[in-house]
């Protein structure tokens, strides 16, 4: 049977021939064959058809007095008026009786079918030709319409569809009539919004026993929202496609058993829809006559599922001849990178990354003294971070990357710095010539191009590679946490230890401050640990000579510290978690839940804040530098050549270079691979070559002013693009609100990184926040990160019984041994990379990364192209040379219905944290 608009398909080969930019779909409509597709995603455009809205009114009240009543509508699911509760139901999935379909069926081969009617108004539609003004009861119908809050949630355009059935005792025969209308017309009040309509239908008959008219509407406004009837309807030329397109529909129907199915039963909304796609297709096997033979089918499959290489990753064959595309490519977009940002949620990203952005430059500017003995310290790591990130967001190609120092370049120049000392090497003249070889090394990337490779770089290394850095982020916070718990343990009253921190009134008569006496078994604490900068550690009976009281309001125990800390460590964690989650709960009015997730790890720093003052908590607190000089005493801003240091130094310092450009390269392109999915939809592309080149830059300049190294930092990174997110704004009731891609522009980064910058002289605001808030951020930053990719979930699968285990769509088509074997393998490349890492043998970690590449390339003797596709995604030349049948299963039970489910999967973000 051939749908109406099917001729428009064809071609003069077989099915899998059909280009595929001839499909398109519409929004909350389905598939369109005459509009362009995405190619480059392989997902189906977006049609011009607009929403519809469906409303259901009965005839109610024989043979007493009749009224036409609204007892459901539909956008996407539907929605039955609950009499009794006087409310809407929740949105469901219909269900239908297959009966009422099959007596739809006669009923509209039987009536009156207008397509393209050109009446003006409803009455005209009606046939009456006598205008009448309206009652009253119609003005304040009509003056509700316009109040209604579901008008809201429609999109500009939307359009209505109006289904009236009933009976009539004194009709004999049923009565039929659906019109489609030529241009829109707004019925009044016959529709509960007032939306111009497009489509009218009209069943009546005479009484019967049970809902046999109700249960035809509810199927004549079922079939209009489904999309593929709707688009065949909206272009139907005669009876024969209306009907054709009620026969494709009912080929499709899945039946339930009614001796296990209760019909009253509910279904709740999915929460990912079901692709259209794949319906298409299988209508048009069904055009084209027999299937294509299985090789052809898996070449179709086989242009569709994989993934095609963007044009960002093309080599051109000339010196910097990547270099020069990107910045054409990006030159284009330069304004709207600006333009884009004037969007109130872009404030929410810059407070929230600004937050992480400081506390990340604290904790790693306070690593990096420790582990240079003061060379580098606090102060050099926000000039480093303002400065390099600033630049980095005006030049690169990927403006939503934020540097900052990460723990594989902290390792290497803690090892650079012990290999300085060990042989009484000057340090930062030293690291000056690793600077100035790693930069050349990176222009000699750049300029052959060799950021192509990262097409090399799948899931496998991605995933491997944002596991190793979120486990850092949760190592380090709660290992500062731990640090904290152990410098002030819990002492029982009258040890010799025990103290209290006391604020009492100042003899001078200024306002009363912390100050600090040590005892003499505490002299280990230092009130730098403590982030008080007048702290007094005293004896109880010492506080109450000073006017204070050991047990007041005002002195804090050592156990007091430690426990407070840990409370607000768990309490910013906790919090930021559950409002993240507030956003796609059922509590609270939209508009709240979404200025909560947005918000969320801001409001719970806020909360932390607050709790801590209003307890006045004698808690770690934020320190910052406040004086602008190297930390390092006696040295300029600019490091010399060569200081003590040998010439040949300067050569030699190639060889740790080029172990550093490899670390370099790995984290930075590792990292832009992730943020550069397909799944993220962004629209402005990509800019490997440009963004390795600004590295390069950044490279020399931060060893040239004795600043700290940068690169992209995975997860602020990941933090700060799902702080971007764009989402539609209106969405079918009980219809997850579908994910539109990222608002990228330069703005926010380079607002946060300005603000680093003054954050120097901001230290009487920033004073205030305790540490354990922001440990408690990095934390959640840390285990979101590592929870929202696949290999966190079949991690747990090693945990679960196969009863229990989610209905993965990987677990259809790869076996559980298979599965754990490649998860096992994944966890023991992990365990080796943090073994590495944490160890003298350090200095060889860039190669490991590297290996991840080789690994992934070694799993391909071990496991099929199918199961790769499935659980990872295949290498570049194995696309190319992949044979007929390497994608095919050895045998099927699925038949058609599941044989391209690969094919037509959702893009959403496979590495995807939840932090804003």
């Amino acid at each position: 049977m051939k749908l109406p608009g099917q001729e428009e398909f064809e071609v003069s080969s077989a099915c899998k021939n059909v280009p595929t930019g001839e499909l398109d779909s519409s929004p909350g409509s389905g598939p369109r064959p005459d509009g362009p597709l995405d190619t480059k995603r392989g997902n189906l455009g977006v049609s011009k058809d607009p929403l519809l809205f469906i409303q259901l009114n009965e005839l109610l009240g024989w043979p007493q007095a009749l009224e036409w009543r609204e007892t459901g509508r539909w956008v996407l699911f539907e929605e039955k008026v609950e009499v009794g509760a006087g409310r809407w139901s929740v949105p469901h999935v219909p269900t239908l009786a297959l009966s009422s379909l099959q007596k739809l069926h006669s009923l509209l081969a039987e009536g009156l079918v207008l397509l393209d009617c050109p009446a003006q108004s409803f009455l005209e539609l009606v046939g009456s030709a006598h205008p009448r003004e309206a009652s009253y009861n119609e003005e304040a119908l009509l003056k509700e319409q316009h109040q209604n809050p579901l008008r809201q949630k429609l999109p500009p355009g939307a359009e209505a569809a109006a289904v009236l059935a009933g009976e009539l005792g004194f009709l004999v025969q049923p009565l039929g009539a659906f019109v489609r209308l030529r241009d829109p017309v707004v019925l009044g009040p016959l529709m509960e919004v007032p939306l111009p309509s497009r489509f009218f239908c009209l069943l009546l008959g005479p009484s019967t026993v049970g809902k046999g008219y109700h249960e035809i509407g509810r199927a004549m406004a079922v079939l209009l929202s489904d999309s593929q009837f709707q688009w065949t309807v909206r272009r139907a030329s005669n009876l024969h496609d209306l009907l054709a397109a009620l026969d494709a529909f009912l080929e499709e129907v899945t039946v339930l058993p009614p001796g296990l199915w209760d019909p009253t039963t509910r279904i709740a909304p999915p929460k990912c829809l079901p692709s259209q796609h794949k319906r298409l297709f299988s209508q048009l096997r069904e055009v084209k006559g027999p299937p294509a033979p299985p090789g052809a089918l898996a070449e179709d499959r086989h242009g569709h599922w994989l993934r095609t290489p963007s044009p960002e990753l093309q080599r051109t064959g000339r010196l910097f001849g990547g270099l020069l595309q990107d910045v054409r490519r990006k030159a284009s977009w330069y304004p709207s990178d600006f333009l884009d940002a004037l969007h109130p949620q872009c404030l929410s990203a810059v407070l929230y990354i600004y937050l992480a952005t400081v506390t990340n430059a604290i904790i790693f500017g306070g690593l990096l003294g420790e582990a240079t003995s003061g060379a580098q310290g606090v102060l050099e790591s926000f000039l480093g971070t303002a400065a390099a990130g600033a630049t980095f967001c005006l030049m690169a190609g990927q403006p939503l990357t934020i540097l900052s120092s990460t723990g594989p370049v902290l390792v290497f120049e803690r090892l650079l710095f012990s290999f300085s000392r060990d042989y009484s090497l000057d340090y930062l003249p030293f690291r000056l010539w690793v600077g100035i070889w790693v930069a050349t090394f990176c222009l000699a990337l750049v300029a052959t191009e060799a950021s192509v490779l990262v097409r090399y770089f799948t899931r496998f290394t991605e995933e491997g590679f944002c596991a190793l850095i979120s486990l850092i982020f949760i190592y380090d916070a709660v290992g500062k946490m731990l640090s904290l718990t152990s410098a002030y343990p819990i002492q029982s009253p009258g040890s010799p230890a025990y103290g209290c921190f006391c604020q009492y009134p100042d003899p001078g008569g200024n306002e009363s401050q912390w100050t600090r006496t040590e005892p003499k078994d505490r002299d280990d604490i230092s009130s730098m640990d403590l982030g008080l900068v007048n702290a007094s550690l005293l004896p109880p009976t010492e506080c109450a000579q000073r006017g204070g009281h050991p047990r007041g309001p005002n002195c804090h125990t050592v156990p007091d510290i430690a426990f407070f800390s840990l409370l607000l460590f768990l309490t910013s964690f906790l919090l930021a978690t559950a409002l993240k989650h507030v956003k796609t709960s059922r509590f609270f009015p939209s508009v709240v839940r979404k200025v909560l997730g947005d918000f969320s790890s801001v409001l719970a720093m806020l909360l932390g804040c607050g709790l801590d003052s209003f307890l006045g908590l004698a808690t770690p607190k934020l320190t910052v530098p406040s004086e602008f000089k190297p930390t390092l005493p006696g040295r300029g801003w600019l490091v010399s050549p060569f200081g003590t240091n040998p010439w040949w130094l300067s050569v030699a310092a190639a060889l740790p270079a080029l172990l550093l450009s490899i670390l370099i390269f790995m984290d930075q392109q590792i990292t832009a691979v992730i943020l550069n999915r397909a799944e993220y939809k962004l629209r402005k592309g990509a800019g490997f070559h440009l963004d390795l080149f600004c590295v390069a830059l950044l490279m020399l300049l931060t060893s040239v002013l004795g600043l700290p190294w940068y690169v992209s930092a995975t997860v602020i990174s990941l933090a700060h693009m799902d702080s971007l997110r764009r989402e539609r704004r209106t969405c079918a009731l009980g219809e997850p609100c579908s994910f539109l891609g990222i608002r990228e522009q330069r703005l926010t980064g380079l607002v946060v990184f300005i603000l680093t910058g003054t954050s120097i002289f901001l230290a009487p605001v920033l004073k205030f926040i305790p540490m354990p808030v922001l440990y408690g951020i990095f934390l959640y930053m840390g285990v979101a990160a590592m929870s929202s990719t696949q290999f966190t979930k079949r991690v747990q699968l090693l945990l679960m019984p196969a009863k229990h285990q989610p209905d993965l769509l990987l677990l259809r088509h790869v076996s559980l041994s298979r599965v754990h074997l490649f998860t096992a393998i994944q966890l023991a490349c992990l365990g080796l990379l943090w073994i590495i890492k944490s160890t003298p043998a350090a200095i060889i970690f860039p190669l490991t990364l590297l290996g991840l590449v080789g690994v992934r390339k070694a799993l391909e003797r071990v496991f099929s192209p199918q199961e790769l596709l499935w659980l990872d995604e295949l290498m570049p030349e194995k696309e190319r040379s992949i044979p007929e049948k390497g994608l095919e299963p050895k045998y099927s039970l699925g038949g058609d219905s599941e044989h391209s489910e690969l094919m037509y999967q959702p893009k959403t973000p496979e590495i995807n944290i939840s932090v804003n």
